[in-house]
């Protein structure tokens, strides 16, 4: 699969707003292994960490926009809900199945780890009985904005896995296209999450409180289920966490996952006066990948 050009650097017409809808897609597990890029085992790990977080967390999101849907009145704003409820559908139901057949077929047990995401996104974003029905309006308009605040990320790192040269590290085909086919989904549907938000009257002052919760949060998730699985594949040293923090560090610095600094700039990019997470990414790029996604064309032919 050829690495799409980075359109940002040339000349490119932008779609416009597009209509959201869930692309049935097929992948074939049978010849990818847990460590998918055979140079670069800790990002791979890195990368599968992320796989066990969004299964768990995107059914979260579907729960919860299921609650606000109702109370919206915005018919443009419904509709684009909708969307972004198939295509996470689609999400969580993709990488709970390469899960299952790269890591739990190859020996390596994740069901201790998802269960404990399952735990924490059903606490977090999960519904909860309240004694008043301002209380739970108050509840589902937090959940919400957390939403908003992780789909912030979700955005930039589809926006990075379009343009970041993988194949360099030998990548599997078919976990590269799972994670460019999501990440190109997630730049397609990026305002969805920032328009509900806003929508309910979350506004500037609880956006930042909610990204300062957010960002270490889902750092430590991911270093601990990079953890967790480096510890389980025995192919690889059982580091203890300075050692493998190190490593993902130079990970980063030869590319193959997003850098710390352009990580905490996009975060900081919240905290200005009328954020908007249109500039991550490009829509045009998003669809162009979405056209030629192999997964996506196998389903469409």
């Amino acid at each position: 699969m050829k690495l799409l050009p980075k359109l940002g650097r040339q000349p490119v017409t932008e779609p416009g707003e597009v209509a959201l809808q869930a692309r049935n897609v097929q992948f074939d597990w049978s010849r990818t292994k847990p460590v998918w890029m055979a140079e670069e085992p800790i990002a791979s790990h890195v990368l599968n960490a992320l796989s066990m977080l969004l299964p768990e967390g995107e059914r979260s999101f579907i729960v919860t926009y299921g609650e606000a849907l109702e109370l919206v009145r915005d018919e443009k704003l419904r509709e684009a809900m909708i969307g972004f409820i198939g295509q996470e559908s689609m999400h969580a139901e993709s990488h709970h199945n390469a899960l299952e057949e790269v890591l739990l077929a190859h020996g390596i047990d994740v069901e201790p780890y998802v269960r404990q995401t399952e735990y924490l996104f059903r606490k977090t974003l999960g519904p909860r009985e309240l004694d008043t029905p301002a209380a739970q309006q108050q509840q589902l308009v937090e959940r919400l904005g957390f939403i908003a605040t992780l789909e912030h990320f979700f955005a930039f790192l589809g926006d990075w896995i379009l343009n970041a040269d993988l194949e360099q590290f030998d990548a599997d085909p078919q976990m590269l296209d799972l994670f460019r086919w999501h990440g190109a989904e997630e730049v397609e549907h990026r305002m969805v999450a920032h328009d509900v938000a806003e929508y309910f009257g979350i506004g500037y002052i609880r956006r930042g409180a909610l990204m300062l919760i957010v960002f270490p949060l889902f750092i430590a998730l991911l270093v601990r289920g990079t953890k967790y699985l480096v510890h389980q594949d025995p192919a690889l040293p059982n580091h203890r966490y300075p050692m493998l923090i190190g490593r993902i560090f130079a990970s980063m610095w030869r590319g193959a996952l997003p850098g710390i600094p352009s990580l905490l700039w996009s975060a900081l990019s919240t905290f200005k006066p009328g954020y908007s997470p249109e500039p991550v990414g490009s829509t045009a790029q998003a669809v162009a990948y979405l056209a030629q996604s192999p997964a996506a064309r196998i389903m469409a032919s």
